[in-house]
């Protein structure tokens, strides 16, 4: 039975954990967690920033937790989260999580 250490909102959940044996002692760390490539993030809708946006307020409003800022992150390819809003006027991409299509268009 695996146990689980991270909610579901986390960006380690899923990730496995290592055990490294040294010095007759065992150290258990996380796994590398590698970022999705963009392409396998379908968009919800595009965001202007504006003066005073938050990651966190973003994430909560498009979508529904603002401790899933680090999906917008990824699906915006930053290293530094909160560099997404220092800028005004830059467009961030709101996704689904990755490897969820959109849903079909209703015409």
């Amino acid at each position: 039975m695996m146990f689980e250490q991270f909610p579901p909102n986390s960006r380690y959940h899923g990730v496995p954990t290592k055990t490294l044996a040294e010095a007759g002692r065992s150290i258990v760390y996380l796994a590398r967690r590698f970022v999705p490539p963009p392409e396998v993030f379908s968009l919800l809708r595009e965001h202007v920033v504006v003066e005073g946006d938050r990651l966190d307020n973003l994430a909560a409003r498009y979508l529904g937790d603002p401790e899933l800022f680090w999906r917008v992150a990824d699906a915006n390819n930053a290293m530094r989260a909160e560099a997404l809003t220092e800028e005004v006027g830059r467009t961030l991409r709101m996704t689904h999580p990755a490897g969820i299509p959109a849903p079909p268009a209703i015409d």
